[in-house]
């Protein structure tokens, strides 16, 4: 009987520990918040300061086109047919006045299907100063994305805009037919790509955020927008839905790390609470200093007599006298010791012994 109780308490111990650690688990997993990977969208996968930044560097839009599509630096990570390669990308001239050109840079994904993905409006102003805006597509980066750089130096082949012997740019290449230079490459991941286009970004350029398009004549052009016309569930507003353009979820995802507290320096978790700082430090310090601990009570009396007399330990009187008589300073006599006697005696050889002989 005893035993088979304790075989029924030991099981009610493993039962009770075990329902301990599921519901701490769950608790542990309802307090954890994480950013999912999920959250790319199409628009990470060209980054326009990126583009704006060789479109600075480059000769011509012939030069540029060959830059956009180098595939040693990778300027684009577009997969929009999703055949597991990078799509080729084309730089076409669509309209030419003689204040505004239009440049439309358009991704090849498909025999006569081209899908535009942003455009270049380069437009000379009344002071003769040119001026270029980058504008994404509406269906890629939402409406009213515009990114206008400010070059440090501006570019020599800006001037060939104006010339009038100019000759717009219609890019030859389409599906099946790609330069030498060019083979497609796997797409990379959200974090890999932005780790390897930002190398490419020339941060002496500034990128202005726009409100208003300086191409105010500019039309969209549906013959060169086959993807979103094909998939109209996947345009901007469609995949983020309630977030304006492409600035906006840019803010709205630092933001969201930034409340979540993610430290991906030393792989901590966030608890899901937001940190709130104080505004500012506080002005008020303790009044009083800490006293160092001392004895309160100090004794209120110290012995009052001393010792009268110390010991003596030298003798009360000196001798009197001294002794009469001195010792005798003379040195004692003695005597020289007799010389040794031995069983031998050591003589000298006389000079006689010795012979010297001549050679």
């Amino acid at each position: 009987m005893g035993k088979s109780n304790f075989i029924f308490k030991t099981k009610i111990s493993i039962l009770i520990v075990f329902l301990f650690s599921i519901s701490f688990n769950y608790i542990v997993a309802q307090d954890v918040t994480t950013i999912q990977a999920n959250s790319e969208d199409i628009s990470d996968n060209l980054d326009l300061e990126a583009v704006a930044s060789i479109f600075g560097a480059s000769k011509d839009l012939e030069d540029f086109e060959k830059r956009l599509n180098d595939p040693k630096t990778q300027i684009s990570n577009l997969d929009l047919n999703n055949d597991g390669e990078v799509d080729y990308l084309r730089v076409m001239e669509t309209g030419t006045d003689n204040n505004v050109h239009t440049i439309s840079i358009q991704s090849i994904i498909g025999k006569d299907q081209f899908q535009e993905v942003a455009t270049i409006d380069v437009k000379k102003d009344s002071n003769g100063t040119t001026q270029v805006q980058f504008v994404g597509n509406v269906g890629m980066y939402g409406p009213n994305y515009y990114i206008t750089p400010v070059y440090p130096v501006v570019p020599v082949f800006f001037t060939f805009f104006w010339m009038a012997a100019y000759s717009p740019w219609h890019s030859p290449w389409y599906w099946g037919h790609h330069p030498h230079y060019w083979h497609g490459w796997s797409p990379h991941s959200y974090g890999r790509y932005h780790a390897n286009v930002n190398v490419h970004i020339n941060r002496n350029v500034t990128y202005n955020r726009n409100s208003v398009r300086i191409n105010n004549r500019s039309s969209i052009n549906t013959r060169n927008n086959s993807y979103f016309k094909n998939n109209p569930n996947k345009t901007f507003n469609k995949r983020n839905p309630g977030i304006s353009n492409k600035d906006q979820l840019s803010n709205s995802r630092k933001n969201t790390t930034r409340n979540k507290g993610i430290n991906t320096d030393k792989g901590y978790k966030s608890s899901g609470r937001s940190v709130t700082r104080p505004k500012s430090k506080p002005n008020t310090r303790p009044a009083n200093k800490p006293n160092k601990t001392n004895p309160s009570t100090r004794p209120s009396t110290r012995p009052s007599t001393k010792p009268s007399n110390k010991p003596n330990n030298r003798p009360s009187a000196r001798p009197s006298s001294r002794p009469s008589t001195r010792p005798s300073t003379s040195k004692p006599s003695y005597s020289k010791p007799a010389p040794r006697t031995s069983s031998y005696s050591r003589q000298a050889p006389s000079r006689s012994s010795y012979r010297r002989t001549r050679h």
